[in-house]
């Protein structure tokens, strides 16, 4: 006969007392637990984020698309003075993306969530995030970040299409592509955060830092690709840092890549490239495996190396 424990929750307040003081750097130091939760690679900017006389918890952004991300926290039940700071600090801040974490939503503020996200754009989203404290009998609480609100795919995903208007049939074609490219790469659970698929050459995946990500191509030249890419903003400091470990990276990968292949472009990549012609779908299952795996691969060994990078500062305390 197993024998089980009793689940049960603990009141928040007996780990973290003040929600400024304790709640907010704890956050913001295991970030990597909320964008488990949210499927978004957050990386943060800065917490206590002044605006007038108010202050945003923590400003942070989503690595995949620059945006930022304005998180709310509250220790107790919602109100409508959070809901009201969330979104104004967002219009100031510039932040696509709201992510309320609060110990107890009512029943209207949950609804009013899921009404911004049904009725604003696909580049505005919401997000309701009960956190809870469970324990198994007298065991080590755990945190559980629960999503309760928060953009539906298929929402976005129509949105999307209409603002993109009437599609080409190479679009056509490179948003199927897509569509299955991220379905494969779902289902090895291996990546946490996957964009919704659109009607151009590129897909691209968070590498966990803003201004680097990869990018998936398929060309109207006859080839497929794998590239990570750099933008110009660190290009100068970030692919030298690169390159320094590159028997490293290319041990931990299995292959081998081309390093700046295009060293006239301002932003830089490090690429692999397989013949493809999309228009033949008899192709389509095996360039997806292929993109899969190496995929997966890239993301796995450039975001530990992309972690280690610091970008560099300027001599006197300037920049």
């Amino acid at each position: 006969m197993n024998d089980f424990g009793d689940l049960r929750t603990v009141d928040v307040r007996s780990a973290w007392t003040n929600e400024r003081a304790e709640f907010t750097p704890w956050l913001a130091n295991n970030i990597e637990r909320l964008n488990k939760a949210l499927g978004i690679e957050l990386e943060v900017e800065n917490t206590e984020v002044s605006i007038g006389p108010y202050y945003a918890d923590i400003l942070a952004k989503d690595t995949s698309t620059g945006r930022y991300v304005v998180i709310e926290n509250q220790l107790g039940k919602t109100n409508h003075d959070h809901l009201g700071k969330a979104i104004t600090y967002a219009s100031v801040l510039d932040a696509s993306t709201i992510v309320w974490i609060a110990t107890d939503f009512t029943e209207e503020h949950k609804k009013a969530l899921d009404w911004l996200n049904d009725h604003t754009s696909e580049d505005i989203a919401f997000y309701a995030i009960k956190l809870e404290l469970l324990q198994i009998d007298n065991s080590k609480p755990a945190v559980n970040l629960k999503v309760i609100s928060n953009p539906l795919e298929i929402i976005r995903q129509a949105a999307k299409s209409k603002a993109e208007g009437e599609l080409t049939e190479n679009q056509k074609l490179q948003l199927e592509f897509w569509t299955k490219l991220k379905e494969k790469l779902a289902a090895t659970r291996a990546i946490p955060s996957l964009q919704t698929p659109g009607g151009h050459y590129w897909y691209a995946i968070s590498l966990g830092k803003s201004n680097v990500h990869i990018s998936n191509i398929v060309s109207t030249e006859g080839r497929a690709g794998i590239r990570i890419y750099i933008s110009n903003k660190i290009a100068d400091s970030m692919l030298p840092f690169l390159e320094g470990h590159k028997i490293e990276i290319e041990n931990e990968l299995g292959f081998q890549m081309q390093w700046n292949p295009n060293p006239e472009n301002i932003d830089k990549i490090v690429a692999m490239y397989i013949s493809f012609d999309i228009r033949e779908k008899e192709q389509w299952e095996r360039i997806l495996n292929w993109m899969v795996e190496h995929t997966v691969k890239c993301r796995n060994v450039f975001s530990k190396w992309v972690k280690k990078y610091a970008v560099p500062t300027l001599p006197n305390g300037q920049g």
